[in-house]
């Protein structure tokens, strides 16, 4: 039952932290992110952020992540305005390395047919 209580918060943070960071977040450096999971402790005591960027260059990722790093006390605040929990979690932001890991999967699938 708890379990269902998580997925369902961290669908939520997820959103919110979309539109926070689209409308409240003013940093140049975050405006192409895109959150695209949360995943929470059991206590939802911390919350760990995956974004992805549609920039592929080693720097805006790494002006993304110092972006997203400074802005994490707002976020956090602005979650805290914005949803109705007891505690909000602390927050980290990590790049998510999936949609890379598909490129790189497919491309070896390509140069197998080849």
């Amino acid at each position: 039952m708890a379990k269902h209580r998580v997925d369902r918060v961290a669908v939520e943070i997820q959103r919110e932290v979309n539109a926070i960071l689209r409308d409240t977040v003013h940093d140049p450096r975050v405006q192409d992110v895109t959150i695209t999971d949360v995943q929470l402790t059991g206590d939802l005591g911390q919350a760990t952020i995956y974004y992805s960027l549609l920039s592929v260059l080693a720097s805006d990722n790494q002006k993304a992540q110092e972006g997203l790093n400074k802005a994490t006390g707002l976020v956090r605040r602005e979650l805290a305005h914005r949803m109705t929990l007891y505690k909000v979690p602390e927050i980290r932001f990590e790049k998510d390395a999936s949609i890379e890991y598909g490129d790189k999967i497919d491309a070896l699938l390509r140069n197998l047919k080849d």
